[in-house]
Formats: structure tokens, sequence, C-alpha cells
């Protein structure tokens, strides 16, 4: 029996897998369309009610027993999806995760205002505590003689009116005419593309899952590019992020190249017509130039297929100067154009997003709360600042 060239096997082999991995995002995006419009009542069956499933009273998981989505409907196995929580109700945990007793930012503050004289010994221990609460020398430097300023003009008495002052100034700070919003949205036959950028250990393969979530529970169709091929088991986090919300997932064998998974993720978004399309990639070094270098390159190739229309860089909000550090680096590789902060609780210096949006004159748009699945909002200034007087 004559050999098989290895070429020619390796062809057939990726074209099976190319052809095996279109079938499967093809029927999860159409399971998760359908159970949408399930969800919604648009799909009915016999006496008005819900095709074989229906919501769940309490607010839970959606399921379904269509068996033309569902195989196994018909021996009365079901598949369960959750239901994320809408965005505008998750700002309510920042109010409580950022509370003044629990940030060392917001104790400061409020020693300043609680009342009293305030005297040299105050101001410089006010100064020193917003220095390392990460802000930055100028950014302290400002506010601290912006406030004297007009404490002393304004002949501020009490605590209420130090506060509002003190409101007024740091909401300047953290600035809130900046445009949060994120470019998800289509235009024209493609899909919005969002690369998500940052080191190991920030949070990054979870921070997609969870931008995948708010997504869905904004009814958006999202695709999941697992190009994140270097790091061990990283693919199937980012798959089982999706399968929870009924997301599909492109990826490739581990140590594929990164490129290469990421644009047939594009691809695959741009066939199925979905709103969006969301890159994981490597947790790079951003000292290892190379690497950097590759991550250029798989904007490049993406952009062969359609816009990348965001690049998102996730930074951990405990990590303080080390994060700025990194933020200047990937700026330069892959012009970031917003700013995720993540463990931005309790333990978190919150200066740092003052610091880190001057320093690349992007903004913050989002930020992780904690370790649940729905605890990553929409970036609010307003939000930011009454938590942390709260």
């Amino acid at each position: 029996m004559a050999a098989v060239d290895p070429v020619i096997l390796g062809i057939i082999i990726g074209a099976v897998v190319l052809l095996l991995t279109g079938i499967g995002i093809g029927v999860a995006v159409s399971r998760r369309r359908a159970l949408e419009r399930q969800r919604r009542g648009e799909l009915s069956g016999p006496g008005g009610g819900a095709a074989g499933g229906g919501r769940d009273g309490d607010g839970g998981a959606v399921a379904t027993a269509d068996p033309d989505l569902d195989p196994g409907a018909g021996s009365g196995q079901v598949d369960l999806l959750e239901r994320p929580e809408a965005p505008r109700t998750r700002l309510r945990r920042l109010r409580e995760r950022l509370a003044g007793h629990n940030n060392a930012l917001s104790r400061g503050l409020l020693n300043l205002i609680s009342g009293g004289t305030i005297d040299e010994e105050t101001w410089d221990d006010f100064e020193a505590m917003l220095i390392a609460s990460d802000l930055g020398v100028g950014p302290t430097t400002e506010l601290v003689d912006r406030l004297r300023t007009r404490f002393k003009v304004e002949g501020i008495t009490d605590g209420e009116q130090a506060r509002r002052i003190l409101r007024e100034e740091l909401l300047a700070l953290v600035d809130p005419t900046l445009d949060r919003g994120l470019a998800d949205r289509r235009t024209g036959e493609d899909p919005a593309v969002i690369m998500v950028v940052g080191v190991n250990g920030t949070g990054k393969t979870t921070t997609v899952g969870k931008l995948a979530r708010v997504m869905v529970a904004e009814d958006r169709d999202v695709l999941l590019g697992a190009a994140d091929t270097f790091r061990a088991a990283a693919a199937d986090q980012l798959e089982t992020w999706g399968s929870r919300v009924g997301v599909p997932t492109v990826r490739g064998a581990e140590g594929a190249d990164p490129a290469s998974v990421a644009y047939e993720s594009v691809k695959a978004g741009v066939e199925l017509e979905v709103d969006c399309v969301l890159v994981d990639t490597a947790g790079r070094l951003h000292t290892k130039t190379g690497l950097m270098d590759e991550l250029g390159k798989v904007k490049r190739v993406i952009e062969k297929k359609a816009p990348v229309t965001e690049v998102l860089l996730v930074i951990d909000a405990t990590t303080g100067q080390n994060g700025l550090i990194q933020a200047r680096i990937f700026r330069e590789v892959v012009n970031v154009t917003g700013i995720v902060l993540t463990k931005l609780d309790g333990s978190a210096k919150g200066g740092i997003i003052v610091q880190v949006q001057r320093e690349l004159g992007v903004p913050v748009k989002l930020v992780g709360l904690g370790e649940g699945p729905d605890d990553l909002a929409p970036f609010d200034a307003e939000e930011f600042v009454d938590a942390i007087l709260a």
C-alpha cells in the first residue's frame, strides 16, 4: 500500500477540524438565538406557550426542548443556559465594594471632611494618602492645591460643604466626559471585533468570558475566539464561559498560531453574522519584544478580514505602577482604546483609575468588582466617586 504524503494528510485533517468547528459553531449560534427568541416569547407552541421550554420562574436558567435544536430533547434531556444579570444592575455593587470603610482611599478622604480643624499636618497626611492610593504625584498635587484654594476662598466650615467640593474635584479628575462606550456594534457586513490583551494573572480570559455575558444580557449574538494558544487550558476555560450562555468558541490546537485562530474566529463571525467577535489573546510578557511583536501581528491578520473596532487592555487594579508600565508598552503595539480594571474591590488602590487614564489618554471602560460571573460592570465616573465617598 502506497504511503500517504504527510502534507496532504495534514491538509485533510485540518479541513476536517475546521468543518467540524464550523458545524459546532453554527449549531451553537442557532441554539442561542432560538433560546433568546423563546425567552422573549417569539417561539410559541400549542395554546400560545413557549415551544418546549421557557423561563425559569425565579429568573434562573432558560431551558429548551425543541428537538430540532436539541437532539436529546425527545428523551427528556434539556439544555440549560444561564441568564446573565443586566449591566445596569451591576453598578449597584460598585458602591458596596468600594464603600468607605473598605477602601483606603475612601478612609483618607473621609478623614479630611469629618470635621475639625484642617491644619498643615492634616493636608500632609491627606497628600501622602493620595499618593499611596496610586493616584500619582501629578494628580495628587493638582487635587490638593485646588482643594486648599477652594476651602480657603469659600470659607469651608462644615463637613457637608467639604464633601460637596471634594466630590466635584474628584469627579473632575476621573473625568465623566470621556466616552466609555464599547465599539461593539456591527458595521455593514462586518461584526464588531474586540481584542482583549494583557499579561498573565490580570484575569484577561475571565474578563473575556464575563464580557460575553454582558453582551448576551443585552441580546447580542457573540462569538469567542480562543487565540491564547500558549497557556494550557486557556481555550477550555474560554469555551466553558461561552457554553454557559450559549456563545460558541473558535479554538485551535494548543500551541497553534494565534493569528490564524484569531483570523478564523473573525471569519466565522462574518459568516454567521454575529454582532461581535471577542478575541482572547495570549498573556504577553510586556518585557518580551518578540511576543509583543506577535500581538501586533494578530491584529494585522484579523484586519485582513474585518476591522478591529476595540482593543481592551486588562489591568489588575492592585498592581499599581506595574499596571502603568504594562499600559505604556501595550499602547505602542496595538493602539489600546479602553481599559478594563479587574479586582477593583476593597483591596484595590482606586487612584490607579486617574493615573492610567492620564497615562494612556483612553478611558477606563469596564471594572471587575469580584469573583462572580456577573461581577463585570461598565465604569461610571459618578458612581465611582459617590462610592468612595459613601
